[in-house]
């Protein structure tokens, strides 16, 4: 009997461990959220977001039983955790049904600069080549402790300056750089405004997409399966699926000339011939040697590696495992991927973008010739 009341005892308090350590949990997803919306994180000089990270290392610390036990249990679905808009799918926490809906009523001005991708495709290195260029090599956001994020607005995103308070930046051309994940159908015209938009190659953007999710859900990432079934679906897929964004945004740029359509893979094979292209389509001066080699120098990855509390994607939370900028960082990292979900990707790529005027055999020729075989 006594082993009995003792084995209730222990079921009791592991129990009552969950609720409370559930509640607990609860008030510092609440709390963490509403301290980072708009420039609540972002907002905030170096030592105070340092002093935000401390803090949710000690509650992470203490949460560790219902984190460990969440990631034993728990995976991530990707059918709950993102929202519809218009037939594009978001996810929640970072975006919202409202702020899509906000984004797509903004109505741009002409010293707006749309840094644009799907997610994981450069967004960040492009806006940091676009504010240098700007300043042509001589910016300040590491000297002075700003956050990229506090300078440049995500126009779809909860968790940045907001539009109305974001700064213009560059004494040539004073522009506002803004970031968006938003396909071509969603995202607002200007005819004077300027669009940059990056390409990746696809299976590089899926690898890229599953090191993000695993360093910010940690031990709840879900299986291979399900991030291929994600990445692959029209109704899961955050922004779009990869041939879908491409196309319609290949197809504006063809239609308007205030969009520049650039590829990832160039800015690593060559960065200054790509900043030389951003000058030229902000119809900025040509920048003279020096001018280029800071504008390299600043946008290069070790740099942006060794600065990267400047360039955080997202603002740090409870789930971070690791808030690295750059997981690789490498033009192939397709190569990565397991081969037979490579293949997979590579000819679905392929199929749907047969009918396309992208010129996927010279952009990505493995892409074509393995959905040719």
């Amino acid at each position: 009997m006594a082993v009995l009341w003792w084995s209730l005892g222990v079921v009791a308090f592991a129990l009552g461990l969950v609720i409370v350590q559930g509640i607990y949990l609860g008030a510092v997803l609440k709390w963490e959220d509403q301290e980072s919306v708009g420039l609540g994180y972002y907002g905030r000089p170096p030592s105070e977001r340092n002093r935000f990270k401390a803090r949710l290392r000690l509650h992470a610390r203490l949460l560790t039983p219902i984190l460990r036990l969440n990631g034993a249990l728990t995976k991530l679905d990707f059918r709950k955790v993102g929202f519809q808009y218009k037939g594009v799918a978001g996810p929640h926490g970072s975006c919202s049904p409202e702020s899509f809906a906000q984004a797509e009523a903004y109505r741009p001005s002409p010293e707006d600069v749309f840094v644009v991708t799907q997610m994981k495709c450069g967004t960040t290195w492009m806006q940091h080549v676009v504010y240098e260029v700007l300043h042509r090599g001589a910016g300040n956001l590491v000297a002075s402790g700003t956050a990229m994020y506090a300078v440049a607005p995500w126009l779809e995103g909860r968790k940045s300056v907001p539009l109305d308070q974001a700064p213009v930046v560059g004494g040539e051309r004073p522009s506002r750089i803004i970031k968006t994940h938003l396909p071509a159908q969603l995202c607002p015209e200007q005819a004077e405004a300027r669009y940059i938009y990056v390409a990746r190659h696809p299976v590089s953007c899926f690898a890229s997409c599953i090191d993000f999710i695993v360093t910010n859900v940690g031990g709840m990432a879900p299986g291979p399966a399900a991030f291929e079934e994600w990445y692959r679906s029209p109704e899961l897929m955050w922004w779009g699926t990869w041939p879908d964004h491409v196309r319609g945004w290949w197809d504006r740029a063809a239609r308007d000339q205030n969009v520049l359509f650039l590829y990832f893979e160039d800015m690593k094979r060559d960065l200054p011939a790509v900043v030389r292209r951003v000058a030229d389509f902000l119809g900025v001066a040509p920048l003279n040697p020096e001018e280029l080699a800071q504008v390299v120098e600043k946008c290069g990855f070790a740099y942006m590696q060794q600065h990267q509390e400047n360039f955080e994607m997202h603002p740090p939370h409870i789930l971070q495992t690791n808030a690295a900028l750059f997981v690789a960082g490498t033009a192939d990292r397709h190569k990565d991927v397991p081969a037979e979900v490579r293949q997979r990707i590579l000819s679905w790529s392929a199929r749907e973008m047969a009918a396309s005027s992208f010129p996927l055999a010279k952009a990505y020729p493995d892409v074509v010739e393995t959905g040719a075989a």
